[in-house]
């Protein structure tokens, strides 16, 4: 009995409603590679939602070194898992830095897409950029897939997380494939310009009442 009239009042009570979710499927760039995590984008965008009371959690389930076939095959479990409202997806630059196939990525991406919509999440692709020593015809195509996926299935696209910032070497680390801790809010603003909409579609995007 007690039980239930717990319940109700999470119901009932204004700003007591539980969170949706928001689920972050991605590589070392959104696993804060090399950079304490509560400095990474993910964890800046959750201080964001959390300081305007925004009735969202993000769950990071980004794994550094994660190819589009890895992602794909864990992408059931936590969709299971964690049920989440919107899923930013930010993979493909281990594919591109290990010179895999291109068709394979773009099937995997596509076939996390379907899934995702299958769930009912609104969905963000998020775009990568390689190296430019990898050559203009392969680059190319590599980034032209994030576009031709939002077309085809009319999702948000973000083009890259990087755009601006690989390019710049007081925002990388060493390695100059990874941004650093200074390059973070940055990217976290490119992503909330495009988050943003999607909780306003996934109808939970006003802060939470107070209560």
């Amino acid at each position: 009995m007690l039980n239930r009239i717990l319940l109700l009042l999470l119901l009932i009570l204004p700003g007591t409603a539980p969170a949706d979710i928001i689920l972050v499927v991605g590589d070392s760039l959104s696993a804060a590679y090399g950079i304490p995590v509560a400095q990474g984008w993910v964890s800046l965008l959750q201080e964001r939602l959390d300081a305007g009371d925004y009735p969202w959690k993000i769950v990071n389930a980004s794994i550094s070194g994660d190819t589009t076939a890895n992602a794909r095959a864990r992408l059931s479990r936590a969709l299971t898992s964690h049920e989440p409202a919107v899923v930013l997806l930010e993979l493909g630059g281990n594919d591109g830095l290990r010179g895999l196939s291109l068709t394979a990525m773009k099937a995997n991406l596509a076939a996390m897409i379907v899934s995702l919509q299958e769930a009912g999440a609104q969905l963000l692709l998020i775009g990568v950029q390689l190296p430019p020593n990898y050559g203009p015809r392969y680059t190319e195509k590599f980034q032209s897939i994030y576009q031709e996926l939002a077309r085809e299935y009319g999702i948000a696209l973000l083009p890259s997380l990087v755009a601006g910032i690989g390019t710049e070497q007081n925002l990388m680390q060493s390695d100059g494939i990874h941004p650093n801790a200074t390059a973070q809010p940055l990217i976290r603003d490119r992503v909330w310009e495009e988050l943003e909409p999607l909780l306003d579609q996934a109808g939970r995007s006003q802060p939470a009442s107070p209560g």
